[in-house]
Parts: C-alpha cells; sequence; structure tokens
C-alpha cells in the first residue's frame, strides 16, 4: 500500500485532533493506492501460502458493528469489487476476499507503522458496513460527544466534503476494524471510544482510512497515581 499525500486530508486530521477540554482526540485520515508495492507482494504470497487460499477465496466477517441488522431489499454488495454469491453468505455476516483483506489489513500496517504489526489479523476482526449513513451518523455523534458545537457547526461539514472529493463515498464499500483489547493500539487504559473505518472504492483501487479516539486525561491520571501507590507498596 502506498500512501496518498493529501495537504487537505492532513489539514482535516490536524484540526480533529489535540486536547478538548479533559480529553485528547488523535485523528487521522490518509488515502491509500491498492498497488502493492514490494514488501506488500511478500507478504501476500506468504499469508495465502501459510493458510493454502487464492486471492478470491472467501472468509467470514464479524457482523456490521455501526447497524445490526439491514433490509433484505438493500444489496450491500453492490460495490464489491467481485462478484459474490449472496446465496452463500449471511446477511449479517458477509465475507471479503483474501485479497481485500489483504488490503485492509496492509493499510492497517502502513498508517501504524513501525508501532503495530497486523499481519495476524484475522478477517473476524473486519466488519461489512451496509449503510453509509450509519457509518457517518457514528463518526459524528463520537466526535461531536467530545467536540460539541465547533464540529456541529464548523468541522462536520468540511469533513465529510473533503472526503467525498478523495474517494466518492457513494462508490465505496466501508468496512471496519474491531480487534480484541490485545491487539487493539486504541485499547489502552483512558480510551472513551475509538473507531477504524476503510472507504475502499474498487473503481479507483483506493481505500481512504479514517483512524480515530478520544482519551480521559483524568483516567490517565487516576490510573497512573494508582499504579505508582501499587509500586510503593512493594517497594
Amino acid at each position: 500500500m502506498k500512501l496518498l499525500e493529501n495537504p487537505k486530508l492532513e489539514a482535516i486530521s490536524s484540526a480533529l485532533s489535540g486536547e478538548v477540554g479533559d480529553c485528547n482526540v488523535s485523528s487521522r485520515i490518509e488515502s491509500y493506492s491498492c498497488k502493492m508495492i514490494s514488501n506488500d507482494k511478500k507478504l501476500y504470497k506468504h499469508m495465502n501460502q501459510e493458510c493454502g487460499l487464492g486471492p478470491n477465496d472467501l472468509q467470514a466477517l464479524a457482523p456490521p458493528q455501526s447497524i445490526l441488522s439491514v433490509s433484505p431489499k438493500i444489496n450491500i454488495y453492490e460495490n464489491e469489487e467481485e462478484y459474490i454469491d449472496e446465496n452463500h453468505i449471511s446477511e449479517l455476516c458477509p465475507a471479503i476476499s483474501r485479497k481485500i483483506l489483504f488490503s485492509l489489513i496492509s493499510t492497517l500496517n502502513a498508517s501504524f507503522h513501525p508501532d503495530y504489526d497486523f499481519s495476524n489479523a484475522h478477517s473476524e476482526e473486519f466488519s461489512r458496513e451496509p449503510n453509509l449513513e450509519a457509518v457517518m451518523n457514528t463518526i459524528d455523534l463520537n466526535l461531536f460527544s467530545i467536540m460539541g458545537r465547533k464540529y456541529e457547526n464548523f468541522l462536520k461539514g468540511q469533513v465529510w466534503t473533503c472526503i467525498d472529493q478523495q474517494i466518492f463515498l457513494k462508490e465505496c464499500v466501508i468496512y471496519s476494524y474491531n480487534p480484541d483489547l490485545a491487539s487493539d493500539p486504541f485499547g489502552e487504559d483512558g480510551i472513551l471510544w475509538s473507531f477504524n473505518y476503510f472507504f475502499h472504492n474498487p473503481k479507483l483501487k483506493r481505500i481512504l482510512f479514517f483512524t480515530c479516539r478520544a482519551s480521559s486525561n483524568s483516567m490517565l491520571s487516576q490510573n497512573s497515581s494508582m499504579l505508582d501507590d501499587e509500586i510503593r507498596m512493594f517497594q
């Protein structure tokens, strides 16, 4: 995966980050080309050999995180890169091809390098989000809960306009990453909420990654104080 430098996305990411009252918000919105670079090709070959699956073989995903049920009339696969037989896939637990799963994992590796390695992430840690509006609402509510009117009145429109210009939201398939606490980069103490969304445009062969977390400074201070007390007890 290759990071596509974009000053507009960098500016939006910066505007959505920083100290807000007693909380700290850290946001990144990044655009990646799905074209594999040399390191990607090596890892891709290794992952397929290890599991004995091909690039178009399907693996099960976790249920959607932003919406737990969808209408049978909604075709949640309409933007998929390759044809998927819906008769063999549960609506609540869709599947993903090895090729696209690898693109999501590579995006995580590129974004969080060198602090985290997601090469062993499983398909069940990802979800297919069938509803763009639900995803937007989830993101908006989280950011509004911390930033309040600043987000609602000034940043919200800029965020979605900028994202749409870069990835064409209506053409996207949306995935989320929901890891276990042991492998979650945002799983440390003091985290109030976090989200990781991938907006995949198969036509552009591009992924826009929107990751954000909010942490409580008071909770971090309290936990640090408790840890100091425990250390002193054993000294």
